[in-house]
């Protein structure tokens, strides 16, 4: 656990999980280009119960964060996960098209259209059984995590868990 103060401001962060991890593989990953990712949504998932009990499907927004991380993951990477703060600024132009049920995949891909500074603009979506499910653009920023562009220990510290993640994520193995 890594404790972080900034100010009157003290927090702590956990680096060994991510708890709401919307990746299940990383297929192929070019740093500065783009990314293709998996999410399997299992039987299992808790909030299924809620979403919606007789026609179990993955939430949109769960759709649009496994978009959202995968993108975080390839601008990371294009940037040596040097700084610790990949941020979610605009979502634009997102359109949802199909279901994704339990059993099924969502097959994400991003890429990215414009890097400028701190931001960078990706064109993302995702499908499944070659259907488009969700698509959009998306407009992160990354920044250090103290800001004021100097990196801190955090920073570093968060690099290796996201480098750590996105190998981990590379050596699942492809389902059959």
């Amino acid at each position: 656990m890594l404790r972080l103060s900034y100010g009157v401001f003290t927090w702590s962060i956990e680096w060994d999980s991510m708890r709401f991890c919307q990746l299940s593989q990383i297929t192929l990953l070019e740093p500065g280009i783009r990314i293709e990712a998996v999410r399997t949504l299992g039987q299992d998932e808790d909030y299924l119960r809620d979403h919606f009990p007789r026609f179990a499907v993955l939430p949109g927004v769960l759709m649009l964060e496994a978009l959202f991380q995968a993108s975080a993951l390839l601008v990371r990477a294009t940037d040596d996960y040097r700084h610790g703060l990949v941020l979610l600024r605009e979502a634009k132009n997102v359109k949802f098209a199909n279901f994704v049920q339990p059993g099924q995949s969502l097959h994400v891909a991003c890429e990215i259209v414009k890097q400028d500074g701190e931001s960078t603009l990706l064109k993302a979506s995702g499908t499944k059984d070659g259907e488009v499910a969700v698509s959009g653009r998306l407009l992160v920023v990354h920044q250090p995590i103290r800001g004021g562009g100097k990196l801190c220990p955090a920073d570093n510290h968060a690099g290796k868990f996201f480098k750590n993640l996105v190998d981990r994520l590379q050596r699942v193995p492809v389902a059959s």
